[in-house]
């Protein structure tokens, strides 16, 4: 899908197309498709990374509050996005053992009580081992510093969600 296409849709389509780029929070889509036109993909990514940078600290939150464990109850129970079935898939979270399964839940439970949100990592981009060592890192880092990572985290998801939807094979940066 082009540029011009994207800029071309209607409301609804819009909505549809880009309403799960953040993880289950489609109240952004509408916000960004108000800032059309777009000149390319870095500026589609530049709108929506500027609409949860605009967010009180609290909004950011609850963003990051939107997403699943990684390799949790979720996963488990067959309930997570199309898009995050895929990208934990990918990261090899689907095919765990019973042990590393719970080793890591008691990872997300620390994790949560810590900093108020699930553990937020690019998971496509991560082997399953890197994923216990960061977290572990990060259940160490001071509060605001994890809400910035937290966040760049999910904007690493969305730009790679964003290059799926317009075929794009954009690198992480």
């Amino acid at each position: 899908m082009d540029i011009e296409k994207v800029n071309s849709m209607d409301f609804g389509e819009f909505v549809d197309v880009f309403g799960s780029v953040t993880e289950r929070c489609p109240l952004i889509a509408p916000a960004v498709r108000s800032q059309r036109p777009f000149s390319d993909l870095e500026d589609l990514e530049q709108h929506f990374f500027a609409f949860t940078d605009a967010l009180p600290q609290s909004g950011q939150e609850g963003v990051l509050r939107w997403h699943p464990d990684l390799a949790g109850r979720e996963l488990q129970r067959g309930e997570l996005s199309a898009e995050s079935q895929r990208e934990q898939s990918a990261a090899g979270h689907t095919s765990l053992g019973a042990a590393e399964r719970l080793w890591l839940a008691e990872l997300n439970a620390q994790y949560r009580a810590r900093s108020g949100f699930p553990f937020a990592l690019a998971a496509r981009l991560s082997d399953r081992a890197a994923v216990p060592r960061e977290r572990a890192r990060r259940l160490h880092c001071p509060p605001a510093q994890e809400l910035n990572t937290a966040l760049g985290e999910v904007k690493k998801i969305d730009r790679r969600r964003l290059a799926d939807l317009l075929g794009s094979h954009a690198t992480e940066s």
